[in-house]
């Protein structure tokens, strides 16, 4: 999208023409309107004039009044139809960042922006909360709307719970049917994922809670279990740290790799340095472990019914199985040839 048409300092300066100087001082100090972009707040500005905060609020809304009962407000209209527009194709909904970086051009123009809407009628702010950031709307309706969907979105994620961005997108649409007609390509729905606090996208792109270590990656561990979640089957831990390297320039020593896998329950042992992630069903364990686990779960099972099973658990070698079947104290050959777990 393009930034606005018109230059933002040159009709915040017009604007404020029309008050007395201190209120337009008060005005360009709080929003950053001045020689410097640097606000001030309250506290400060009363000191400079040696007033309380709460006269400093009302010097404030005094000036944004007067402004906007002035003919100088009302001759710049085009200014805020442009403005609400803009929001409109953006949305509707959009969070404060998201929306100051579409609209201006560069750091020192946000303020100007920023001021416009806070003047402009067509605009409302919601303050950032627990689950939402700062965000601009045109219509309550349409912003009640979103908030609930991505409310909803967010009680249906598992805590380690990871989705495409495709996924993501197809459920906000699906929640959001209604606006569907006019509000339904990826970008505005993007923009509107953007607004809550709660669902958030890792390094690769997935999508989850934003508290999850697989979205918030911080540290080796995070950076390793999302590395062999991508590539979908077991990996040596020499190939873990390369690929960390690789997908997220992360310096990850070999050995240091190694350490933390082992630690980290959601990575299980699966052969001689392959680690597979416990949630795709592998068992933790050495192969006797296995062996146990699995005649403990199905009974009596032939050779090559346990080599089978034991192959979907570990990468070893079927003489491997065969030895540690050996052990008389923990399995029993039957006559039939097939094996048991002794009692």
């Amino acid at each position: 999208m393009n930034v606005v048409t018109f230059k933002p300092k040159q009709v915040t300066k017009k604007l404020l023409s029309i008050l007395p100087d201190r209120a337009r001082d008060v005005l360009e100090k709080r929003y950053g309107l001045g020689k410097t972009s640097a606000t001030h707040t309250l506290e400060s500005i009363g000191k400079t004039y040696g007033i309380t905060r709460e006269r400093v609020r009302q010097i404030e809304n005094y000036g944004l009044q007067s402004i906007r009962k002035s003919d100088i407000y009302a001759e710049q209209q085009g200014v805020f139809e442009e403005l609400r527009d803009a929001l409109n194709t953006l949305g509707g909904v959009v969070s404060e960042d998201e929306l100051l970086d579409e609209l201006a051009p560069d750091a020192s123009t946000r303020n100007h922006v920023y001021f416009l809407l806070v003047l402009g009628d067509p605009f409302y702010k919601n303050r950032e909360n627990t689950s939402f950031r700062h965000r601009w709307y045109l219509e309550r309706k349409i912003l009640d709307q979103v908030e609930s969907a991505l409310a909803t979105i967010f009680e249906s994620l598992t805590e380690d719970e990871l989705v495409s961005e495709e996924e993501i997108l197809g459920r906000l649409r699906t929640e959001l049917a209604d606006l569907a007609a006019q509000y339904s390509d990826d970008a505005v729905l993007r923009r509107w994922l953007g607004i809550t606090k709660e669902i958030d996208r890792n390094p690769l792109g997935e999508w989850g809670p934003a508290t999850s270590p697989n979205v918030r990656a911080k540290g080796i561990r995070d950076y390793a279990y999302l590395a062999v979640k991508r590539h979908g089957s077991p990996m040596h831990f020499r190939e873990v740290a390369e690929a960390i390297q690789g997908l997220f320039e992360k310096k990850a020593h070999v050995a240091t790799t190694h350490n933390e896998l082992i630690k980290d329950p959601r990575f299980v042992l699966v052969g001689r340095g392959l680690y597979a992630l416990t949630e795709w069903g592998y068992s933790a364990g050495v192969v006797k472990d296995v062996l146990r686990d699995i005649l403990v779960k199905a009974g009596p099972l032939t050779r090559d019914e346990i080599i089978d099973r034991v192959r979907k658990e570990r990468y070893v070698k079927d003489n491997t199985i065969v030895v540690n079947l050996q052990d008389p104290s923990i399995f029993k050959k039957l006559p039939d040839g097939s094996y048991m777990v002794i009692e």
